[in-house]
């Protein structure tokens, strides 16, 4: 049962991360339109309502089945966690590091929080896999 849910909230999480870039990839193919996405979101909304639960529920997952041997699980969080990592580094290689300087922004230190978590979902998918 605590498998099950496990799996079901990881598939959640993957859904949320890959919708999440596409509402990003639309925003950025559209950008000369004004438009901000699939979704009217901002980017605070966007990385709150579907980033959010995305990186805490693999996490949640991982630890109400730590007891349930499955490798399937294992390599969904891991999907995650690269997927979230892929996001990070876009994010970093999409900035306007003119804009970074003079608004004393720093893109690496804004996406650090985003790549620890889905290095540590790497590292419980793959703490979950080898378990199995």
């Amino acid at each position: 049962m605590a498998k099950t849910a496990a799996i079901i909230i990881t598939g959640i999480a993957i859904a949320l991360l890959v919708i999440y870039g596409a509402d990003v990839a639309a925003g950025v193919a559209a950008g000369a339109q004004g438009s901000s996405g699939l979704f009217d979101m901002d980017h605070k909304t966007r990385g709150l309502a579907l980033g959010g639960p995305a990186m805490v529920l693999p996490i949640i997952a991982y630890f109400i089945s730590r007891n349930d041997s499955s490798k399937g699980l294992g390599g969904m969080i891991l999907i995650t966690g690269i997927l979230i990592i892929i996001g990070a580094i876009t994010v970093i290689g999409m900035a306007d590091l003119s804009e970074a300087q003079e608004t004393a922004r720093n893109p690496f230190m804004e996406t650090a929080p985003l790549l620890i978590v889905g290095v540590i979902q790497i590292g419980l998918g793959a703490l979950k896999i080898k378990k199995s």
